[in-house]
């Protein structure tokens, strides 16, 4: 029987083209995900199979909005289904992982808490002869690997922000800069790394870092802001490593501008929802620039969908499978919005 618990309102996902940049994969080999490597996927794999999934969380939009499109998209396929979040917690990550294998899953997807801390946890899997996926972290004991060069998005983050600051900052006048990070997970982490190097890459001598802060849900970045802005009243760009952070922030910007926002503010993320998307149409909201990844949340959910088949069929033909990405900004939102469902 399919399981779905959602804990947060539904959200779509940016509408971004196919045409994606391709990520710097670094020393870590594999392929890189293109229109023409989803296609070898037949989505008929997939019926009757029975599927276990576990993410991080499924108390941000992002998430709410993947995998309730992949819900249905593994439903239309014919397959049985359980999506559960662990809500950070790497024990109970582990006991759902141990759940599925004794519910005779044939594919289990972990998005880790903690990577290291899941893979006995996916070796037993495998152990009983399950397919085992990982969204985001190149683990050992998996079939294959769902990946981001996270570090290359964070990058790919700063050097967005470090355009903005060009545009509206000199060395005379440097911009203050706000990095909302969750250095509690090794990816984002990496993200967070990724975006003081984008800017340092692009904006150098420009700008200044006067606060970081550990934030991944709205309301919390909201209220770091709201502090920050106490303590530096003119900070005015605010850089972080997903939806959490822009929705925050933007939120105690407008409150504190009055949704008069200056041209020289602005707020650079990742991991796209409706919402974020919204206000970056919005010209009383600070949002600027945001980095996403295959397009909207159909789209994220049906490549996913094709990993569960490549993986089941042995069709993968790699260990890691790299995400591409690309940025969306004020001259493509109205384009990206009309895509959305």
């Amino acid at each position: 029987m399919k399981k779905f618990v959602a804990l947060f309102t539904l959200a779509m996902i940016l509408a971004l083209p196919v045409c994606a940049m391709a990520a710097d994969t670094g020393k870590t080999e594999g392929v890189q995900a293109s229109p023409e490597f989803y296609a070898k996927a037949n989505l008929e794999t997939l019926k009757g199979k029975k599927l276990g999934i576990t993410i991080q969380s499924l108390q941000n939009a992002y998430w709410a909005g993947v995998m309730t499109a992949l819900g249905e998209i593994l439903q239309a396929a014919g397959a049985e289904y359980t999506i559960v979040g662990c809500n950070d917690s790497s024990a109970t990550q582990i006991a759902q992982i141990e759940n599925f294998v004794s519910a005779g899953c044939d594919l289990i997807m972990v998005h880790p808490s903690d990577a290291n801390a899941v893979e006995d946890a996916c070796a037993e899997a495998r152990n009983f002869g399950i397919k085992v996926m990982c969204w985001d972290d190149p683990m050992t004991n998996t079939d294959a690997n769902w990946v981001l060069n996270n570090t290359y998005l964070g990058t790919e983050i700063g050097k967005l922000a470090g355009a903005f600051i060009n545009e509206h900052y000199s060395a005379e006048k440097k911009a203050e800069v706000t990095v909302i990070g969750y250095p509690q997970t090794v990816i984002l982490l990496e993200r967070e790394n990724g975006i003081k190097q984008g800017l340092e890459e692009t904006a150098a001598g420009k700008y200044e870092i006067v606060a970081t802060t550990a934030a991944i849900e709205a309301n919390l970045a909201q209220d770091a802001v709201e502090t920050i802005l106490q303590a530096h009243p003119d900070c005015k760009v605010f850089t972080g490593i997903g939806a959490g952070a822009m929705i925050g922030a933007d939120e105690a910007l407008q409150i504190a501008t009055g949704g008069n926002i200056p041209e020289d503010m602005g707020v650079f993320t990742t991991d796209v929802t409706k919402q974020q998307l919204g206000q970056l149409a919005d010209p009383t909201y600070p949002a600027k620039g945001i980095i996403g990844f295959e397009g909207s949340d159909e789209d994220t959910a049906r490549s996913c969908a094709s990993m569960f088949a490549l993986i089941l069929s042995d069709s993968v033909g790699a260990k890691n499978v790299f995400r591409a990405v690309a940025p969306i900004t004020s001259e493509n939102v109205q384009k990206i919005m009309a895509g959305m469902k």
